[in-house]
């Protein structure tokens, strides 16, 4: 899939109130090459897409945040839901369960956030990055769903494989015939800051309250995990979005700062709620 940069081209002239001339001028291309280019006639290079999205953020024109509200108001029914993939590089051919390494908070299956921040913020940092715009509909599909609980922290830990000795424990085999049983998953995001939490929970140094609450604090979202080809076939890729270098420093300026947020809340419930709740050798016994 394609960047729409043809639409964005003239969507930016309609913002910006200019004609062809004048748009062409400032893009420093002639009125041709700029007429060639909203025609489809002539592929545009990447050092003109990229040169073209710097300018428009540069201008305050958040294209994505745009296409976020207008995809919203297309949804159709309740059980339809705009959801976002951010990607390294980008999607090649299909979607797939595939998609996503093995080692993840679930398993197997295809990941995407509610979120287009948070989607764009964990791919920010890498160079070729991409997000997608994706439509999900739910109906007639099996959903689990986790909040920020002591059963989202198990599985997150599982499958992370954090939990070697306790995969025949009843609580982890009932958590798992759950999981398979599901279509898809609904459930918060976790960062490898998270993780680090979870592996003092895991590790006996803080109870599951304590745990609960130090999570609590560092509210990075909620995602969808597709697991099944069903869950998958009711999921449409409705376009990919481009992220300047300009927006990515943004989204990493806000990463930064919550992060500096999130810690200081974090030390403070993990000193708040101290032997409060359970470890996690009297979880699992």
């Amino acid at each position: 899939m394609d960047y729409l940069v043809n639409q964005d081209i003239e969507s930016a002239m309609i913002i910006l109130e200019l004609t062809q001339d004048e748009y062409a001028r400032e893009l420093g291309i002639s009125r041709m090459t700029l007429n060639n280019w909203l025609s489809g006639r002539n592929k545009i290079t990447e050092g003109n897409i990229s040169n073209f999205y710097e300018t428009v953020f540069d201008k305050g024109i958040r294209f994505n945040k745009i296409k976020e509200q207008l995809y919203k108001e297309e949804l159709k029914s309740p059980d339809e839901v705009l959801l976002f993939h951010g990607a390294k590089t980008e999607i090649e051919g299909e979607l797939s369960l595939e998609c996503n390494k093995k080692i993840n908070d679930f398993g197997k299956g295809f990941y995407c956030g509610e979120s287009l921040e948070q989607s764009a913020m964990f791919v920010a940092s890498y160079p070729e990055s991409s997000l997608y715009m994706l439509k999900f509909n739910r109906k007639g599909l099996k959903c689990v769903e986790y909040d920020v609980d002591r059963d989202w922290m198990l599985m997150v830990a599982y499958y992370r494989g954090r939990l070697t000795g306790y995969e025949d424990n009843k609580i982890i085999r009932d958590l798992i015939r759950a999981r398979d049983k599901a279509d898809y998953i609904i459930a918060p995001i976790a960062d490898n800051r998270m993780y680090e939490t979870i592996d003092s929970f895991i590790n006996g140094e803080i109870t599951d309250i304590q745990c609960r609450h130090c999570l609590s604090a560092t509210d990075l979202g909620r995602q969808y995990v597709m697991l099944t080809q069903q869950a998958l076939d009711n999921t449409t890729l409705l376009e990919k979005c481009y992220l300047s270098d300009a927006e990515k420093k943004m989204y990493i300026g806000s990463k930064q700062e919550a992060f500096r947020v999130n810690q200081d809340k974090v030390k403070l419930a993990r000193k708040q709620y101290r032997n409060q709740g359970n470890y996690i050798e009297d979880i699992l016994k």
